[in-house]
């Protein structure tokens, strides 16, 4: 039997209500994060989760360039967006959301230490030069299809999901457990539409619901 974890990438307060890099409607996605991590705890499968965890001095943060928020530069030789700073190592707005069933998650993997280079994706940075531990556990977990949702749509959702694909897992999106920051109004559409192109495939809460009854 395939084995199968659920995702949550970056369910953290900074990207929801009065945080830092506040995604709109942010905070909807944790009714649909703890649905499935109820429905997977009743049926013995993983959750897992991924967190941003910047040092103070991130070279993705504005504040190191004196730019404004947003402004488009490079960091480490690749296109960068340069980000309020946010998910800040032992700050409460790199925490968890608290309404998350956290007691659910079996374990988190941090993403975002290195200062020189922005990490999107739970699995690498996006150079591709380092990997985090996700892969290694879920390959030791025999794990080869995952259920994804989180925060950002259009950059930590998008790039996780990219490379899962990539790295060789099934890959299930729940297109109303994700947000996006949405700098242009359509990123989020399109970042749905790649990660489709690429091989995922998008779901409602309630459309998968139904397909696994």
């Amino acid at each position: 039997m395939k084995q199968r974890a659920l995702l949550l990438v970056d369910l953290q307060n900074d990207f929801c209500a009065g945080g830092a890099l506040a995604v709109a409607e942010g905070d909807s996605t944790v009714d649909v994060a703890n649905t499935l991590i109820d429905w997977c705890k009743a049926r013995s499968e993983a959750v897992v989760a991924s967190q941003d965890w910047h040092p103070a001095n991130h070279g993705s943060f504005a504040s190191q360039h004196s730019v404004e928020p947003f402004t488009q530069g490079e960091l480490d030789g690749l296109p960068q967006t340069f980000w309020p700073d946010h998910c800040v190592q032992q700050t409460e707005g790199a925490e968890l959301h608290p309404l998350l069933n956290q007691k659910g998650i079996d374990a988190v993997f941090h993403k975002g230490e290195n200062p020189a280079i922005d990490s999107y994706s739970a699995f690498f940075d996006n150079g591709h030069r380092q990997k985090t531990a996700l892969d290694a556990w879920l390959r030791h977990h025999e794990i080869t299809e995952l259920i994804v949702l989180g925060l950002a749509t259009d950059y930590c959702v998008k790039f996780t999901v990219l490379d899962a694909l990539q790295l060789g897992y099934t890959v299930s999106v729940i297109t109303d457990g994700c947000r996006g920051v949405n700098i242009q109004p359509q990123d989020s559409a399109q970042a749905f539409m790649d990660m489709a192109a690429e091989g995922a495939t998008l779901y409602t809460l309630e459309d998968w619901l139904e397909t696994q009854a």
